[in-house]
């Protein structure tokens, strides 16, 4: 029996919607029913250009969207300054979120976005692709296995891209009206995410930032990093973050008996295979000329890129709420108010001179 398709609604013509409009169409439980944008010429040519069913409605606006009858759910890739009135709004008329991170400028939007849609009991998750892709099960089996990993010590991660000189003067990740929060929102998200994944959501007890951060004219973040300290084990993570730097996607995370190395964790090189690196019980050879044994190669293979297993992820528990089987899964909640927690620290730790501040849930 053919799965129950979910039918979205998309809510502007952002180029990250290209590709996650891509994949509702790859995705087996997903349909693309309608799309908004505040221009209609602008949503023809999108929903043309990108292929979307003929049956999918065009409109000149976003609450249009809103109220079709025909959408189950909603994706939001709006600037983040918009997410918060029309996550909340789409919450309030029945429709499930799926919001792009960064999900809000604060940790006090994100609880405004969360309580709407926990009243309305409709499905929350934050974009965050590479959490769905296989090869992160595989890298949480490294990592849980105490007999070659060890205890957690260290993570260290990293995003950046070199933007080009149209991106920092026109780009809306460097408008301080639509996205204020820069590289450290958008770029350090994920770095963000990969730290507490690793860490089994575990938040740190303090978060400092580094000096020196970069910023552009109108002082939004281009580039900065910072280190988290938990109390227990000693353990410690630090990550970086940029729009200055050339591409890095780099994951290291170390324990006491291995370690592993993911070099493009939040897009794979290849849609078909993510690989990533491991190494156990890691002791020098003879006279110190090299070191042995060496890191072992891992690729996992995937049928879907991994937006459209997210999409299809999100689909499935829709599924269930709409059957009414299940409540909506919390987790999505849960792992994006800990990441939202950690940028605003970061946040209030460079405007305190760069002090550690404490994390509290």
């Amino acid at each position: 029996m053919p799965e129950t398709q979910i039918r979205f609604g998309i809510l502007g013509c952002a180029n990250i919607a290209r590709k996650v409009s891509r994949a509702m169409l790859l995705s087996p439980n997903t349909t693309i029913s309608a799309i908004g944008s505040r221009s209609l010429e602008k949503a023809i040519a999108f929903a043309s250009e990108n292929h979307f069913p003929e049956s999918a409605k065009v409109y000149g606006s976003y609450d249009a969207v809103l109220d079709d009858l025909d959408v189950d759910a909603v994706y939001v890739p709006l600037p983040t300054s918009l997410h918060v009135r029309w996550a909340v709004l789409a919450a309030e008329k029945k429709k499930h979120v799926l919001l792009e991170k960064p999900v809000a400028l604060n940790v006090g939007e994100l609880d405004t976005i969360l309580a709407a849609c926990e009243s309305s009991g409709v499905q929350f998750m934050d974009a965050t692709m590479w959490m769905h892709h296989p090869r992160t099960v595989k890298m949480k089996e490294v990592l849980s296995d105490e007999q070659r990993f060890g205890q957690l010590k260290s993570v260290h991660s990293t995003y950046s891209f070199l933007g080009d000189e149209d991106f920092l003067k026109n780009d809306i990740r460097v408008n301080p009206n639509l996205d204020s929060l820069g590289a450290l929102g958008d770029s350090g998200w994920y770095c963000i995410r990969a730290i507490l994944w690793a860490n089994n959501y575990e938040l740190p007890n303090t978060v400092t930032a580094f000096h020196d951060p970069g910023y552009n004219e109108s002082g939004v973040i281009l580039s900065c990093g910072a280190s988290l300290n938990w109390k227990t084990n000693g353990k410690v993570a630090t990550f970086y973050c940029s729009f200055l730097s050339n591409l890095c996607m780099d994951i290291t995370v170390l324990g006491t008996k291995g370690n592993f190395r993911v070099h493009d964790f939040i897009i794979p090189f290849s849609e078909q295979v993510g690989s990533f690196y491991a190494v156990d019980n890691s002791k020098w050879i003879e006279l110190a000329l090299g070191c042995a044994p060496e890191p072992s190669e891992f690729k996992i293979a995937t049928d879907l890129p991994q937006e459209a297993l997210m999409v299809q992820e999100f689909g499935r528990l829709v599924a269930g709420v709409r059957s009414g089987e299940v409540k909506p899964e919390n987790k999505w909640s849960i792992v994006s108010r800990k990441t939202q927690l950690i940028i605003d620290a970061v946040v209030a730790s460079i405007k305190n001179g760069f002090v550690p501040i404490k994390v509290i849930y």
